[in-house]
C-alpha cells in the first residue's frame, strides 16, 4: 500500500520486452533505497512494481501485459521522469489517502492555466471511471495524492500547490497528456458492496440504502 505522497522524482533507464511483456529499469535519484530488498514494491507513476534486480542507483522491475493495458508504458520512453514512492510501513505517517498502486485508467489533460501560484488542471476521466470520482474526495494522478475540486460530467478539475507541483513530475504537465488514474477504493468497495456492479447478486444480498440509513450512515 501507498499513501500518494511522492517521495522523489526518478527516471526511466532502460526499456526491454522480454518474451511478450516490459523489463524497466529506473534510476531512482535521490530516493532513499538503504531499507529496500528484492521483492519490494516501488509507485512509479502510481504503479505498483516489484523490484526484481537493486543495481545500486535504482531498481529494476518487470510490467505486465495487463499493467502494459491499462498504463502508459508503451510508450514511455527513456529519459522520462516518474513519481516514485516506497511501500508504506506500520509507522508511516498517513499524509494521503489509500492508495493500492493498481491504476484503474488513463485520463487525458484538457486544461492547464495559473491561479496565483497554483496550477489549475482539468482532466477527462474514461467513462467507465466517472462515477468514482467526486468533488472533495480524493483521486491519484500518477500516484500523486489529490482532492478533486470540481466535476462536471467526464472532467473533473484540480488545483496543485506550489510545493506539489515542485516535487512531482506534475509541473511538467501540459494539454493533451494522458496520467494514470486510481480511484479511491472506498468507492469501490462501496459500490461492490450495494451490489450496483454485481449481475449475479441475490436480491437482498449486500448493502443497501436502508442497510446504511438503520446504520445511522444516512437519513431515511
Amino acid at each position: 500500500m501507498f499513501t500518494g505522497i511522492i517521495e522523489a522524482i526518478g527516471e526511466i533507464a532502460d526499456i526491454r520486452m522480454v518474451d511478450g511483456d516490459m523489463r524497466v529499469r529506473v534510476r531512482t535519484g535521490e530516493l532513499d533505497l538503504g531499507d529496500v530488498k528484492l521483492g519490494d514494491s516501488i509507485a512509479t507513476n502510481g504503479i505498483c512494481l516489484t523490484a526484481v534486480e537493486l543495481p545500486g542507483d535504482g531498481f529494476v522491475a518487470d510490467v505486465s501485459k495487463e499493467t502494459l493495458a491499462h498504463s502508459r508504458f508503451p510508450d514511455m520512453k527513456v529519459g522520462e521522469k516518474v513519481n516514485l514512492e516506497k511501500a508504506m510501513m506500520p509507522v508511516s505517517r498517513f499524509g494521503g489517502h489509500i492508495v493500492s498502486g493498481h491504476v484503474d485508467g488513463l485520463g487525458q489533460i484538457v486544461d492547464r492555466h495559473d491561479d496565483a501560484r497554483s496550477v489549475r488542471l482539468t482532466i477527462q476521466a474514461p467513462k467507465s471511471l466517472q462515477r468514482y470520482i467526486a468533488a472533495k474526495g480524493s483521486i491519484t494522478i500518477d500516484g500523486v495524492s489529490l482532492t478533486v475540486n470540481s466535476v462536471n460530467g467526464a472532467d473533473f478539475g484540480l488545483n496543485i500547490v506550489p510545493h506539489t507541483a515542485q516535487e512531482t513530475i506534475i509541473d511538467s504537465y501540459r494539454q493533451g497528456r494522458w496520467v494514470h488514474l486510481e480511484v479511491d477504493l472506498i468507492a469501490r468497495y462501496l459500490e461492490r458492496l450495494m451490489g450496483a456492479s454485481d449481475s449475479d447478486a441475490e436480491p437482498g444480498e449486500g448493502l443497501t440504502m436502508n442497510k446504511l440509513a438503520a446504520a445511522g450512515f444516512m437519513r431515511r
